[in-house]
């Protein structure tokens, strides 16, 4: 008998750490997902992390009117937990571009699932409570609690995005919440009532998810054709952002994270606006640092001038600049350009890499995604430009792209103003990209700029160093008024995520 107790309570133990790590899993997924899907990861984090504590505190509460059967309810909710979680991927991919209402669904997910994981405990120590002493019971169940959490919280970056993708994870941890259901059925059949029953319902759900699980590729990309509009040739989840790269009959398109980078058709007009003012202002321009840009469209730009004998690029994410280096298509794009002797690819968080480098450049050219959450804004910060100096010299240049002076106005001239206050010559300019509308540019460094042109090109296709006329600003594009984005307000995001709020 002794035995039996003792296995008895190490199953129900070892449940309380399944319970833990897929609740986690579920939650963590949901935040990933709103991340990609709606922007600003800090907010959407924190929302989610705020309901889903509240729904487990709803549960814990019900728990108390749960007095019947409890073995029962605790196989009931493994199961129902593992379906709700495992399915939400799925269900939120599928039905973002088409309702009003994704946030309500998304949370309603959340809410859910945390209320079923609030449930499961106190059920499970009311189960326990006449069996081990009180004592035992608090400490071992939280202690199996919180380490499921922990191996969760460090599986889910560095293994289950990147291996399982966004929605084979949740199906995956469906699964376990369900094959615990199926052998606590089993094994404890003598103390269940509904057997049959909870062992149906266990396994029909198990070959369920283990169907979404199998076919789950073909339904994301259903999912993110319909999303996207076009023929997916192209996807990956990073431990960074989701890749996502399209074609119809005329163009290729990049997105990262639902966010549009790039279309074929148009990019050399960004890129030039971006590359050219720099390398051709620059008096020297042999060592040249670009920071992001893993798709090589700067660097390609860069390459084009004989004189240039270094190019460093460094960004974040490795599985973009092995995509760009490897694809035969995306080779041809950017004229293989990250295949060339002359560039080393380095794959690092940029703000921790300026920090450390004590080498110097003629050109620096700066290619951020947007300041679209807390992480990229920081790349937009006081802090990152004073960095950034100490790596220039006298005559070095620096471009940076600064979003829309058109759609955000006030995150545009936020920037130039952060810039300005470490740079003392900066000149803002912009230039029409059909695919994006009008975008802005900063051109920074620390003499006074007489736009001399010390290098020129004979075979770009659109920029035609007339770079005053691209300084030129329609007062539609003016905003007065703004604050410098330091790392403790950041408040460039705020600009960004209201003023892009309104488009969107």
């Amino acid at each position: 008998m002794g035995r039996i107790k003792l296995s008895f309570e190490i199953l129900l133990l070892f449940s309380v750490f399944v319970i833990a790590t897929c609740g986690l899993v579920y939650e963590l997924v949901a935040g990933a997902l709103a991340s990609y899907l709606l922007g600003d990861s800090v907010k959407q984090f924190s929302f989610i992390i705020g309901v889903y504590l509240f729904a487990m505190g709803v549960g814990s509460y019900l728990a108390k009117f749960v007095r019947k059967d409890l073995i029962d309810k605790f196989v009931e909710i493994e199961i129902l937990v593992g379906v709700i979680g495992g399915i939400s991927s799925i269900v939120l991919f599928t039905i973002f571009n088409t309702t009003d209402h994704f946030e309500w669904v998304l949370y309603m997910f959340v809410f859910v699932t945390g209320c079923l994981v609030g449930l499961e405990i106190p059920l499970l120590m009311n189960i326990l409570k006449d069996r081990v002493e009180f004592k035992d019971l608090v400490s071992n169940v939280f202690a199996f609690d919180y380490i499921g959490a922990l191996i969760a919280s460090i599986l889910f970056p560095l293994i289950l995005i990147p291996k399982l993708g966004i929605l084979r994870t949740p199906l995956f941890f469906g699964l376990i919440n369900i094959s615990v259901a199926i052998f606590l059925c089993f094994y404890l059949k003598n103390e269940i009532k509904s057997r049959i029953a909870l062992q149906t319902k266990s396994i029909i759900s198990f070959f369920i998810l283990l169907g979404l699980f199998v076919f789950a590729d073909r339904i994301l990309s259903l999912s993110e054709e319909k999303l996207y509009g076009e023929n997916l040739i192209y996807t990956h989840s990073s431990p960074y952002q989701r890749i996502a790269l399209t074609r119809n009959n005329k163009e290729f398109r990049l997105y990262l994270n639902n966010n549009l980078q790039f279309s074929s058709t148009d990019e050399y007009r960004y890129h030039e606006a971006l590359v050219h003012p720099a390398m051709s202002m620059a008096p020297k321009i042999e060592r040249v640092l670009v920071l992001g840009g893993g798709d090589g469209f700067a660097v390609r730009e860069v390459l084009k001038y004989a004189n240039v004998k270094s190019i460093k690029l460094v960004d974040l994410d490795p599985e973009m600049t092995r995509f760009f280096k490897e694809n035969t298509t995306m080779r041809q794009l950017n004229n293989d350009a990250l295949n060339n002797a002359k560039v080393e690819i380095i794959n690092q968080d940029a703000y921790m890499w300026v920090k450390q480098m004590k080498d110097t450049f003629d050109v620096i050219i700066i290619d951020f995604p947007d300041p679209s959450n807390y992480s990229l804004g920081k790349l937009f910060s006081l802090q990152f430009y004073i960095e950034l100096k100490k790596i220039t010299t006298p005559k070095t240049y620096i471009s940076v792209q600064t979003t829309s002076p058109y759609f955000a106005p006030k995150s545009f001239w936020s920037i130039h103003k952060t810039i300005n206050q470490v740079f003392p010559e900066v000149k803002a300019y912009h230039t029409y990209v059909p695919s994006f509308g009008e975008w802005g540019f900063c051109l920074a460094s620390q003499e006074l700029q007489n736009n001399k042109i010390y290098n020129k090109l004979n075979n770009l296709r659109f920029y035609d160093y007339n770079f005053s006329q691209m300084a030129y600003f329609n007062k539609d594009m003016i905003a007065k008024d703004v604050e410098v984005n330091r790392l403790d307000n950041q408040i460039l995001v705020r600009y960004f995520d209201e003023e892009w709020g309104r488009i969107q």
